[in-house]
């Protein structure tokens, strides 16, 4: 593990990107992150995966500066389908605020795509994963069962209207609920992406020291996820995110395998998790309105009981 004073957040809590200080007005955010299509559309694929990787940005309180691409392709695919993933990227890029100055190609059997992203901050100001306070309350910015939908995709079993809207909700940035708590001032936040909601509050709480408590009924959910869940769509990653948290998540006994699964889906773009006084709650979720982000869920709460684990209740 890097140890250097100027490193002001590094992998001790598996936060979502390091920080680095260069003077006492400015530090740096560095964050890598890429994956395989999530869906058949090749600039809706770019679209996502660029703002997949803004968004450990974003979870730290930081604005995107530049970034570089990173994409493996098959020689064999249309290299039009590149140039429009490209595209994507480029466009989401754009529409942050944030330059793309190059990047790096490799032939690859299955086709990737991402970016690694440096953003700035000023030193202090970060908002990391391991400073949730008890009495604060967690705010979600996104709903979840993104992993659900796209594997029903790959299983040519999910509607396009539900496609159609989780692709909207992961290529949105996570940029306006970011301004929002830094306007506001949360102690903790996390964006929820390929470990799950349970997987990612894990990482909150046992880096804070303190124990979490979620309410599923209040856990937004994309529309058509139950339908696909009844049918046995669940993505490998799910499996092996609820088998990852067995040693930390307290399930009611009432909570259905379904909903348990739900809780633990590997998500792709996700939102923000934020970990905010309860005094500051109400602020919070006026900023976050007017910031125009839609979903403002208020899921639980973190306690001074059972340091390290989380909660699960109906």
């Amino acid at each position: 593990m890097a140890n250097h004073p100027d490193l002001l957040v590094g992998t001790e809590h598996g936060d979502d990107a390091a920080v680095y200080r260069l003077d006492e007005k400015t530090a740096i955010i560095v964050t890598v992150d890429f994956f395989t299509p999530i869906t058949d559309d090749p600039y809706e694929f770019g679209l996502v995966a660029a703002a997949n990787s803004l968004s450990d940005v974003y979870a730290m309180g930081g604005k995107p500066l530049v970034a570089l691409n990173i994409v493996g392709f098959p020689s064999e695919l249309a290299v039009e389908m590149l140039g429009d993933v490209l595209k994507g990227g480029y466009d989401k890029a754009t529409e942050a605020g944030c330059l793309i100055v190059g990047g790096h190609t490799v032939d690859d059997a299955e086709p990737k795509y991402g970016l690694s992203v440096v953003g700035l901050i000023e030193p202090g100001k970060e908002v990391s994963n391991s400073n949730a306070q008890p009495g604060d309350v967690l705010v979600l910015t996104k709903a979840i069962g993104t992993g659900i939908i796209t594997t029903g995709c790959k299983q040519g079993i999910t509607p396009d209207a539900i496609l159609k809207n989780a692709v909207a909700v992961m290529a949105e940035l996570n940029k306006g609920a970011s301004e929002a708590m830094m306007r506001v001032g949360v102690n903790s936040c996390t964006d929820i992406t390929g470990f799950g909601l349970m997987g990612h509050l894990r990482g909150m709480v046992r880096g804070s020291n303190v124990g979490a408590r979620i309410r599923v009924a209040d856990v937004p959910v994309l529309p058509g996820v139950w339908e696909l869940l009844e049918k046995g769509t669940v993505p490998g990653g799910t499996f092996r995110n609820m088998a990852g948290v067995k040693d930390c998540v307290d399930w009611d006994d009432s909570l259905t395998e379904e909903q348990r699964l739900l809780m633990c889906d590997a998500q792709t773009s996700g939102g923000l998790l934020i970990s905010v006084p309860e005094s500051k709650l109400d602020q919070l979720l006026s900023e976050l309105e007017a910031s125009g982000v839609q979903t403002r869920a208020v899921v639980g709460d973190i306690t001074a009981e059972n340091p390290g684990r989380i909660g699960v209740s109906p």
